[in-house]
């Protein structure tokens, strides 16, 4: 259960902590949906197969029965509901599509996986509410595990009261969420937030404490800056277990609304190339916050007293061989045509 004072053993002073290379544990998906359901202390350990629990049971049930149908992989989540906070039993979102649907019920599982999740269209009975902002989701399954249990309501409350005094309650919402896999990775927390370009990813973290809690808001929302230390990975291809986030390229953001894998791979790739340039860049974080990129000092010795232009092309050394043979080529044609003048 939960604790003010998380234990050594369960809490973020455990032995285990920062002993995993976090990058890579996180599988391949591309959408996210949440099941918003009672309250994170009532929940069984294995909420989606409890008898006492027949809505996730009966969404669970549909996942693995027309998971072949869908045109993407995708997730499934409890989390919590709190009227305080403005959500109900049978709430879903949905991202990266950004997208709220109210009033699921055991009735109507069937109606949303056909329509929403297979066919990618409108929920015939329900209203699509377009969601906003950040929405930031912290595993507090404690039936499930003792660590997420301990470490996770220390962490909610701290993001709440880190949000509260930054005046950003209206913009980010904070979510206690059931078992996202990686439990020796608590706390966990993934951060679906609009990226620098306005579009919608989500980032996975783990061995996460309140110390970290500032940087997730100033950083990773604020300037869409991945807290490369404490990554696990995000919305799209998976990354190969031990990979470096650094060594990954990562760029917050990249994935838009129903783009298939391949698609969020090239923008990933892209986004690698834009940063390994030595080009000032700017960016506009979702809270307002301006965050601009420049060269570092070692960058500005290399390039000193040369201009670079990204737009020229880059010549492969073929290029510069062939460029070669047409000029001595041109050349020799001018001495045998200047020896024909001086012989006429």
């Amino acid at each position: 259960m939960a604790s003010d004072n998380p234990s050594t053993d369960n809490g973020f002073t455990r032995p285990e902590m920062y002993t995993e290379n976090l990058a890579g544990t996180v599988d391949a998906y591309d959408r996210h949906v949440f099941l918003y359901y009672k309250n994170h202390l009532s929940w069984p350990p294995r909420v989606e197969a409890s008898d006492d629990d027949p809505l996730p049971k009966l969404v669970a049930a549909s996942m693995k029965a027309r998971k072949n149908d869908f045109t993407f992989k995708t997730k499934i989540t409890v989390c919590e509901a709190r009227e305080e906070a403005g959500f109900s039993d049978g709430d879903v979102l949905i991202f990266p599509e950004m997208i709220k649907y109210r009033g699921l019920v055991e009735s109507n599982v069937e109606s949303f996986f056909e329509d929403v999740l297979v066919n990618g269209k409108p929920w015939a009975i329900g209203v699509p509410e377009i969601l906003t902002g950040s929405h930031v989701y912290v595993c507090a399954h404690g039936s499930r595990d003792v660590r997420c249990g301990t470490c996770g309501p220390v962490l909610i409350k701290n993001f709440n009261d880190e949000i509260e005094l930054r005046g950003l309650k209206d913009q980010i919402s904070v979510t206690a969420c059931s078992h996202i896999g990686g439990h020796k990775y608590a706390g966990n927390v993934i951060i679906y937030s609009p990226g620098p370009d306005r579009k919608t990813t989500g980032h996975w973290y783990g061995y996460v404490t309140p110390n970290d809690v500032p940087d997730l808001l100033d950083q990773h929302i604020a300037k869409g800056e991945v807290i490369h230390r404490l990554w696990r990975g995000q919305m799209g291809p998976s990354v190969p277990e031990g990979k470096g986030a650094t060594e990954q390229k990562l760029s917050n953001g990249e994935l838009t609304n129903g783009e298939h894998a391949n698609k969020i791979e090239k923008s990933i790739e892209s986004a690698s190339v834009n940063r390994e340039e030595n080009v000032t860049g700017c960016c506009q974080g979702v809270n307002g916050v301006s965050c601009c990129s420049f060269p570092s000092p070692a960058q500005n010795n290399k390039t000193k007293g040369s201009k670079i232009c990204k737009n020229w092309p880059t010549l492969k050394e073929s290029d510069v061989l062939t460029a070669v043979g047409v000029l001595g080529a041109v050349a020799a044609v001018a001495v045998v045509y200047k020896l024909y003048r001086r012989s006429g």
